[in-house]
């Protein structure tokens, strides 16, 4: 575990060094994450900015959804460039020589490369979670502290879960169905949104299917001390993040299974 931790911190820094020689291209990418990311939370502001509040919920209560749901998804997306290239790894053979090396081959595709200019979208997201803590006046426990962190471990899981799960249908089709970046982006942008202003239908996908309530909806009730009007307990609230951690874990095993499965296609 230890070697597997000093191997990835040498495959980022090699990564930071790489982006690090092109400072204005780093630092403009970096700039328009934030900008676009952005635009969208302006959207957010505007819809409150005509009817007040959705429902029973204000934009400052909103402003934990957006910045939990946002925070989780830059970790995500900031590691998961080699999944995202995975289909043409395996169309070329690529693919062949990461099998050869004495390594996890999740490792070696996390650490193709380390997206550092995802950081403008992690910003963006954190400063309306503070604004939106600091206007509610959100008492910061050791606990709530910790709840935070759990949420963002979670989180990120169930995102690095999705793009695996994307990744290994190359395994069987050679190409990476787009249909798993529709959910991933789609959910982003319903998870910035309180679960009970959709249909129970809905509510029920985001809950047991694809958990994206269990990262944002339920832990924000937590940190709002907000009774949850789907009858929700404080305890599950607390403890829901975990199941992005287990969400992730199966599609590992699945991962695993698209490998035992793989016959080469390249040349």
């Amino acid at each position: 575990m230890t070697s597997a931790i000093r191997l990835y911190a040498q495959y980022v820094n090699a990564s930071f060094r790489s982006q690090m020689q092109y400072r204005a291209s780093f630092i403009m990418t970096t700039f328009a994450h934030f900008f676009m990311t952005g635009l969208e939370f302006i959207a957010i502001w505007v819809l409150f900015d005509r009817f007040e509040r959705l429902g029973t919920w204000r934009l400052e209560e909103v402003c934990i959804f957006y910045g939990l749901i946002n925070m989780s998804f830059a970790l995500t997306d900031a590691t998961s460039r080699g999944f995202d290239l995975f289909a043409t790894m395996v169309k070329s053979g690529e693919f062949d020589r990461l099998l050869l090396r004495p390594r996890s081959t999740v490792l070696q595709l996390a650490g193709q490369e380390f997206t550092l200019r995802r950081v403008g979208r992690f910003t963006q997201a954190a400063l309306v979670f503070a604004y939106g803590a600091q206007t509610l006046g959100i008492d910061w426990t050791l606990a709530k502290m910790g709840l935070v962190a759990l949420t963002l471990t979670g989180g990120a899981c169930l995102f690095y879960g999705l793009i695996v799960l994307q990744a290994t249908l190359a395994f069987w089709t050679t190409e990476s169905l787009e249909i798993i970046h529709t959910v991933t982006y789609g959910g982003v942008q319903t998870a910035q949104f309180p679960l009970p202003i959709y249909r129970t239908w809905f509510r029920q996908i985001f809950t047991y299917i694809i958990p994206l309530a269990c990262i944002t909806y339920y832990p924000a009730l937590a940190l709002l001390e907000k009774t949850d009007p789907l009858g929700s307990s404080v305890l599950f609230q607390s403890l829901s993040p975990l199941i992005g951690v287990a969400f992730f874990y199966v599609c590992i095993q699945i991962w695993h299974a698209g490998v035992r499965h793989y016959r080469s296609t390249g040349s």
